[in-house]
């Protein structure tokens, strides 16, 4: 199945005034990204968006500063995600550093609670006393359970990121930056995000209130929570808008020192990266499927239980355990991905014909509910168009797990199709790229037509084009290392602040295979002979002729090999001219 693919430039989308002795390919990055001046390339923790404008904190932390002075049981309420362990494992360690007696937490099992703090989970919560409940990453849409816990007698602060529903749980607080009245600024903070503004102003409030005079403690310095913030934001691909680009720069810096929670150290190193040059793709694509894996597969708990390891040979155990999860989670996914393409094969003669659906659903009765967000992930790549993966949840019920493609909000997709076809689902939340969802099977096949249909109206004739959206070309002198170190020093890079692509026209001295799916380069730039190596990951390149002129659409980056440092392309796409 070939889809077409088209590079198209980025141009500037503002001007803005930047250092005279900024480097000029670095110039050229910014001004696509709608940098408008210096203040916006300080990553400084000064610069962060004040904790007072978030709505609902006075109320929470008052609520969680009491509770810690009178000595009750706080229980976090995490998710099953590594934006939910992430910001589980902070939380815990925040309130115990600051002298919380009782602290602990409980993270649902998705095959038995599903997502969020349901009544199920509240009763089970019940049962170790809490005098609080705190979700994390987790909680807007929790309606029923927060009845449920305000029915026991217990007090529930909710802290969460995703969008809201029409009707609010009726919690003693809610820290949310989407809340509809909601003055704080960035809007793209993740679960974890918000936990540490929340443990950032109950620190002020225990200090106000004398506390940690009282209790003899140090102040936790919340810098060391970072670590963990960085993990969880680039974890739950949420944009990097500036305030988030803090945090995960910021914390990147303190995990290339050392100074991280012996877990994430851990999983680096079962993941075989450096933890001296990390970068934030290094998070995303090293630690974060590992410690998810426990989710998918298990029970996120040992994902928190590697993260609240204060031992580096207990974290190394548990990292271990969470490698093999993670092994074990690529098979059932490449199972699954072949069984899924099968399916859409024979449902659709040819997938790029006209008629083919905006948006594609595909169900297996035997699909694993844990892999079927990767899964929808995976062949919305490949497709170019959103996908909803479902699996079987009991009792004639199919839990969704939707991807999506750039302007089209999945979750305002699902609230429309909710608004206007009353019962067709069951429930529903997300963000604009990701959502879950569940409904009944016999309103599978409708559902499926609806989507399309309200997919179809957004974008048109466009769905299924790849676009490669380049920074343009690199000169013969720009072709270098220093180029490729600047770029890495520039970051972090992530959604809506996308790692620089360029594009050239180059010779293809030679080609090779290495490992079992990788193509080796030799490339020579077209306009200047300037001879440069290259590496396209999982690909074969058959079309490829030695000799043969190409056009690459590549990323910089250095290449470290036997003590040598050298520039290398990292090859996003190549096709023959």
């Amino acid at each position: 199945m070939k889809f077409s693919v088209r590079i198209q430039r980025r141009q500037p989308r503002c001007s803005a005034e930047l250092p005279a002795d900024l480097h000029p390919v670095l110039r050229r990055i910014y001004l696509n990204r709608k940098i408008h001046g210096i203040k916006e390339l300080e990553n400084k923790l000064s610069h962060l968006h004040g904790l007072e404008l978030l709505s609902g904190m006075s109320n929470a932390v008052d609520r969680l500063a009491q509770a810690i002075i009178d000595g009750l049981k706080v229980l976090v309420v995490g998710d099953f995600d590594a934006d939910g362990a992430t910001s589980a494992a902070l939380a815990v360690r925040a309130m115990r550093a600051m002298g919380a007696s009782d602290t602990g937490y409980i993270v649902p099992n998705r095959f038995e609670y599903g997502y969020g703090l349901t009544p199920e989970i509240v009763r089970v919560a019940s049962r170790q006393n809490p005098a609080l409940l705190v979700t994390v990453d987790n909680g807007i849409s929790s309606i029923e359970g927060v009845d449920e816990a305000n029915r026991l007698g217990i007090e529930v602060i909710i802290t969460d990121h995703h969008l809201p529903g029409p009707r609010l749980p009726a919690a003693a607080a809610i820290v949310n930056p989407n809340l509809h009245d909601d003055a704080f600024p960035s809007k793209c903070l993740a679960g974890v995000g918000v936990i540490f503004y929340v443990m950032s102003a109950l620190r002020a409030e225990l200090r106000r209130r004398g506390w940690f005079g009282y209790k003899s403690i140090p102040e936790p310095n919340m810098a060391q929570y970072l670590d963990l913030v960085a993990l969880g934001t680039v974890a739950d691909v949420v944009p990097l808008d500036h305030n988030n680009r803090i945090l995960v720069d910021q914390g990147l810096k303190r995990i290339r020192s050392g100074h991280c929670v012996p877990g994430i150290s851990a999983l680096l190193r079962v993941g075989g990266r450096n933890q001296e040059s990390i970068s934030a793709s290094d998070l995303a694509f090293a630690v974060a499927p590992r410690l998810n894996a426990a989710g998918r597969l298990d029970d996120m708990s040992l994902g928190i239980e590697c993260l609240l390891s204060d031992g580096m040979g207990h974290a190394m155990d548990l990292s271990v355990k969470l490698d093999e999860l993670n092994r074990q989670r690529r098979d059932i996914e490449q199972s699954m991905g072949s069984q899924a393409m099968e399916i859409l094969r024979k449902r659709f003669s040819n997938l790029e014909q006209a008629d083919t659906p905006a948006a594609i659903c595909v169900y297996d009765a035997g699909w694993h509910q844990g892999v079927i967000g990767i899964l929808a992930s995976r062949i919305k790549d490949r497709l170019h168009r959103p996908v909803i993966a479902f699996a079987d949840g009991g009792n004639g019920e199919l839990k969704g797990s939707a991807r999506s493609i750039n302007g089209v909000h999945i979750r305002d997709v699902l609230d429309a199709i909710a608004t206007l076809y009353p019962g067709l689902l069951h429930k529903f939340g997300g963000h604009a790229m990701a959502a879950g969802l569940s409904l009944r099977l016999e309103h599978y096949a409708e559902f499926q037509r609806v989507l399309a249909q309200r997919v179809s109206m957004i974008t048109g004739a466009q769905v299924g084009e790849n676009i490669i959206w380049s920074d343009g070309e690199l000169g013969a002198d720009e072709l270098a290392i220093d180029t490729a170190r600047a770029i890495y020093m520039a970051g972090p890079w992530g959604q809506d602040f996308p790692e620089p692509v360029f594009d050239g026209v180059f010779d293809l001295a030679d080609k090779r295979i290495v490992g079992s799916n990788h193509l080796k380069l030799v490339l020579h730039h077209a306009a200047s002979g300037k001879v440069v190596e290259a590496i396209a990951f999982n690909q074969l390149g058959d079309d490829l002729r030695s000799g043969s002129r190409v056009r690459v659409a590549y990323r910089a980056e250095t290449n470290e090999y036997r003590g040598f440092c050298n520039l290398q392309l990292n090859v996003q796409y190549i096709e023959p001219l």
